[in-house]
């Protein structure tokens, strides 16, 4: 089938991903068009993140909505109505690679199983048993049709048998952590939505690997399975996640939400994820470092909700002044690990612009302005593509023997959503996978940490 250039016709999620260079600038004689030849900004390697962008959000948005829904939300339509904007991202990206007929058929069977999904809610909340096994059973439909498209779309790169495996998954996840959450059981609830948002990472490879392989000359022959391109990847999948989880957290803090220490624990994980994998790559000391700073602004920002429950304005004041000395401190130090790779003045840019998108989003929620929270919740997770794009960049020209080239898989990933390739790396990183990787092999127990 004719492919036009992939993504270019997402709107607001994927304007944000291709300047490798946005939070990479130069460096001794790299120039700017060089940043973008990295191996970690190949064609293939944009495709791969971008979907797992989009993917990734869309497991985060749903179990989020089926909360929204339970609880009776107000916020429950501009929830719902993110999470069909993002099917619609990736819909536009499904139809940039085979088609306008096959991005509305794409698009028709997806947002069947999110309306399975709330019918599922709206049956939990009216205890109609047999509502919610009529929802199960429609979402079972659901996985036998989406298998098949993706069947029949990659000429059976992706086979029918192992895409619903991969999607039985992705159900269960979603109905597990609801449930749990319905229960009160929010560290499960908590533990299994990271688990859902890491397995459609792991889906984002495998299909990513089966477009490439089915038009690569649309792709210069590159490849997305590669040491360079699982660094980022798994860089995109944490900062993502990170935007995501402070979000909602800080939504929970000013609601006085009973979910509240679970939601802020599920954050701080994320943290402790992100720090586990600059230690692998700057040393132990350097991954301690790292944490304090980082920790410091999730806490800066509880006191910032913490001080708008209690219409404390001299407090949010001193919580905005600690996330400004938080930006400064916080470029500096990765300015310093990547010896100016990622310069602070183009780090303290794109932090700015996090700590404002998420001060944005949730000033918005606490007025009722639930549209341009859940615009700056999607903005903020898209953003945070920038940095996993810039700091994978600087950490592959600083150690370039351990992110050489791998070959195309010669075959594809037997699990259909998810996956790793035969690949042979260096010890090293297979340990920077493994701290990044480890929720999406076995379900996290997250310890509830209150902040």
């Amino acid at each position: 089938m004719k492919m036009n250039k992939l993504m270019v016709a997402l709107p607001m999620s994927l304007a944000l991903l291709v300047p490798t260079a946005a939070l990479a600038d130069d460096h001794g004689s790299h120039a700017a068009t060089e940043q973008m030849e990295a191996p970690t900004a190949t064609k293939a390697a944009e495709l791969r993140i971008a979907l797992d962008t989009i993917l990734t959000e869309h497991a985060f948005l749903a179990v989020e909505t089926m909360q929204k829904g339970i609880d009776g939300a107000e916020d429950f339509d501009q929830a719902s109505a993110a999470l069909l904007a993002n099917s619609d991202d990736l819909a536009a990206a499904v139809t940039s690679v085979y088609g306008e007929e096959g991005g509305a058929a794409f698009l028709e069977i997806w947002n069947s199983h999110i309306g399975y999904f709330v019918d599922y809610v709206v049956a939990t909340g009216e205890g109609d048993e047999d509502g919610r096994a009529k929802a199960i059973a429609d979402l079972e439909e659901y996985k036998t049709e989406q298998a098949q498209f993706f069947d029949t779309a990659t000429e059976s790169r992706l086979p029918e048998a192992a895409v619903k495996e991969g999607l039985d998954a992705h159900v269960d996840q979603l109905i597990t952590s609801f449930n749990a959450y319905a229960e009160g059981d929010f560290e499960t609830a908590y533990a299994t939505e990271r688990e859902s948002i890491h397995h459609m990472s792991m889906f984002a490879e495998t299909l990513s690997i089966a477009i490439t392989d089915q038009f690569p000359d649309q792709f210069d022959n590159t490849n997305p399975d590669t040491p360079a391109v699982d660094l980022r990847a798994g860089l995109n999948m944490i900062f993502t996640e990170h935007a995501g989880l402070a979000a909602m957290a800080m939504q929970d803090g000013v609601d006085g939400a009973e979910s509240f220490d679970q939601a802020a624990g599920a954050l701080l994980a994320n943290a402790d994820d992100l720090s586990a994998a600059v230690g692998s790559v700057y040393g132990d000391e350097a991954g301690e470092a790292f944490s304090e700073v980082w920790g410091s602004h999730i806490g800066y920002f509880v006191d910032y909700v913490t001080a708008t429950a209690e219409e404390n304005t001299e407090g949010q004041e001193q919580a905005k002044a600690d996330l400004d000395e938080y930006i400064v401190e916080q470029a500096a130090l990765l300015d310093a690990a990547t010896e100016g790779r990622v310069p602070a003045d183009a780090l303290e840019e794109g932090l700015t612009a996090h700590v404002d998108q998420l001060l944005v989003a949730f000033d918005s929620y606490v007025a009722g302005d639930y549209e341009t929270a859940y615009a700056s919740i999607r903005e903020a997770y898209a953003h945070m593509t920038m940095p996993a794009a810039g700091l994978s960049a600087a950490i592959t020209d600083q150690f370039p023997e351990e992110f050489g080239e791998a070959a195309m898989p010669s075959e594809m990933p037997a699990t259909g959503m998810g996956g790793m390739s035969g690949n042979s790396t260096a010890p090293f990183l297979w340990v920077l996978a493994g701290l990044l990787l480890a929720a999406l092999i076995t379900t996290v127990s997250v310890r509830a940490r209150k902040q």
